[in-house]
């Protein structure tokens, strides 16, 4: 064109596909699909998960067997549970006729939805979408297994093995922790996928704690869900919310209620129904008496729960205390000291 630079049209190639292939089988990254690649990273996780001959090992997400080859090499025999239907196909196309097909058990179906067989070692490169449920999940298997060598994205591993003070230290520590000895193996680069995922990844060693700690479920998770509401601010004014103080007094109430009318024990008993932080019979009633007295008495009653509730506080010396900074031992004193005083959260 007279005037004026002629600009070449840029003859476009086809598009590179989002997809990756590794024999014949796409990968679809939407569904957590990234397979390990890289034989001396197989090698080293394989390696430091401590197999025995005699192990019964359990692979979560094998897609096409690379891991899975190795572990059958190793132990006894191979559980892998895949939900992909494509997956177990080729799982089972790549060992059958060979010596380890007779060692192989494939479970197609959600993990997370499946009944767990016996296993001594749960070796697994995991959805990361599924990493919280999960972690529980094996955390209350029973009988217990030996350990568990689980690929995470890097910082929810960080997370697992973060310590009081820590930047990273919440709630998912403190419960992994309680249950289970944690500790941090490998980092992982996003580079060792096939394909890669967009962050990099750890892989870490869990060890549930023989015995399990003797302690209501319940109980403590509603305790360490209050205690982490804002894991940054002192116990004293998380615990002197209205809300928390409404839940807690309601409990308490409850089981007043229950131990005056007949002889019951709160340890060991699930079947009674009480408020928990995220239950939906913590929502309070918004709704206002047209009795005054009668709103003056509750509020009496509320300002004497709560006088309850920080003289707790304030004999154990957490009332300045963080959630953040305090540990396992700290959080279990704490939690005696409520139940003793009638106070529970679950």
């Amino acid at each position: 064109m007279a005037g004026g630079k002629m600009k070449k049209d840029k003859q476009k190639g086809p598009r590179a596909p989002s997809n990756h292939y590794q024999g014949g089988v796409t990968f679809h990254k939407s569904k957590g699909q990234h397979i390990l690649k890289n034989p001396l990273l197989v090698d080293a996780i394989v390696q430091k998960a401590g197999i025995k001959p005699t192990d019964t090992i359990l692979e979560i997400g094998p897609g096409t067997g690379n891991l899975t080859k190795k572990l059958l090499e190793a132990g006894k025999m191979v559980i892998a549970v895949e939900l992909d239907p494509r997956m177990v196909l080729e799982l089972q196309r790549r060992f059958q006729g060979t010596p380890f097909s007779n060692r192989l058990k494939v479970i197609q179906g959600d993990v997370l939805k499946t009944d767990l067989p016996y296993f001594d070692i749960c070796v697994a490169n995991i959805p990361y979408q599924i990493s919280s449920p999960l972690t529980f999940k094996l955390l209350f298997h029973q009988p217990a297994f030996r350990c568990a060598i689980i690929m995470f994205q890097r910082e929810f591993a960080m997370r697992l093995v973060a310590q009081p003070g820590d930047n990273l230290y919440c709630r998912l520590s403190v419960n992994t922790q309680f249950y289970a000895r944690v500790s941090h193996l490998l980092k992982v680069g996003k580079n060792n996928f096939r394909p890669p995922p967009k962050v990099d990844s750890s892989v870490v060693r869990i060890e549930p704690r023989k015995p399990r700690p003797e302690v209501n479920h319940k109980e403590w998770d509603g305790f360490i869900r209050i205690c982490f509401i804002r894991k940054n601010k002192t116990l004293g004014s998380i615990f002197k919310q209205k809300n928390i103080l409404a839940l807690l007094e309601k409990n308490y109430k409850t089981l007043q209620a229950l131990q005056g009318s007949q002889n019951v024990s709160l340890s060991g008993n699930d079947d009674m129904e009480f408020a928990r932080v995220g239950d939906e019979s913590m929502e309070m009633d918004d709704g206002m008496d047209d009795d005054m007295d009668m709103e003056c008495d509750e509020a009496e009653e509320v300002s004497e729960f709560k006088n309850k509730v920080i003289s707790v506080l304030k004999e154990g010396k957490f009332e300045e205390q963080r959630a953040s900074k305090l540990s396992q031992e700290s959080f279990l004193t704490l939690l005696s000291m409520f139940n003793k005083a009638g106070i529970h959260f679950s």
